[in-house]
């Protein structure tokens, strides 16, 4: 089973994901410089996040990732840049952990729009919960090339975390992230998640 469609059965399961992708692919400025072939081989209804933070040309990028996405029916978030998702008429924005707060300010102001938060733990969780966030990236739950010194959290874990965020914070949806591949997802097909997030997992044709 592929990533995504392991993603679309999560995604069915789950209370929250009517309006939500079931796939989102994050950009990498270092793992993924050119993320445009990626996400034209995206299914119709998945998601891109921009990261490619220290782009310099970051503008120019978002403004090709935005008409790609227009075309093939994906929904683009703009990582960290509110501003910046108006201005190329993304259709989100994702905050990292430390920035989740700004998510409430974003979704009283942009309604129509998804709006995610990264997090590393069940604190995290709540907080991006509780600033309004749509869904959170919870992760690495597997080793990561991104983070290669951080412990990941493993399949059993992240499903035990996304457990409680279904039962305490209202079916909070929450994405995995973080070393998935063919083989690694295949251990979270009962993990009760709202879909998948990756960089490499999805950077690659489908077979």
């Amino acid at each position: 089973m592929t990533l995504t469609e392991l993603a679309t059965r999560l995604n069915s399961r789950h209370p929250g994901g009517g309006g939500l992708p079931s796939v989102l692919l994050l950009t990498d400025g270092v793992r993924l410089p050119d993320p445009l072939p990626a996400a034209a081989i995206l299914p119709r209804g998945a998601g891109v996040v921009l990261r490619h933070y220290e782009d310099p040309d970051r503008l120019a990028l978002a403004r090709e990732l935005a008409g790609l996405c227009r075309r093939r029916g994906l929904r683009l978030l703009v990582a960290g840049d509110g501003p910046l998702a108006m201005r190329v008429s993304a259709g989100g924005v994702h905050f990292p952990e430390k920035r989740s707060a700004e998510a409430s300010r974003w979704r009283r102001r942009c309604p129509h729009w998804i709006v995610t938060a990264s997090a590393h733990s069940l604190r995290g969780l709540v907080a991006a919960s509780r600033a309004g966030s749509d869904a959170a990236l919870l992760g690495p739950v597997f080793a990561t090339e991104s983070h290669p010194d951080v412990q990941p959290l493993g399949a059993v874990r992240f499903s035990a975390f996304n457990r409680t965020a279904r039962r305490t914070l209202r079916n909070f949806p929450v994405y995995a992230l973080g070393g998935l591949a063919a083989d690694t997802a295949s251990r979270l097909s009962n993990c009760g998640a709202v879909g998948l997030a990756a960089i490499s997992g999805l950077s690659v044709p489908r077979t």
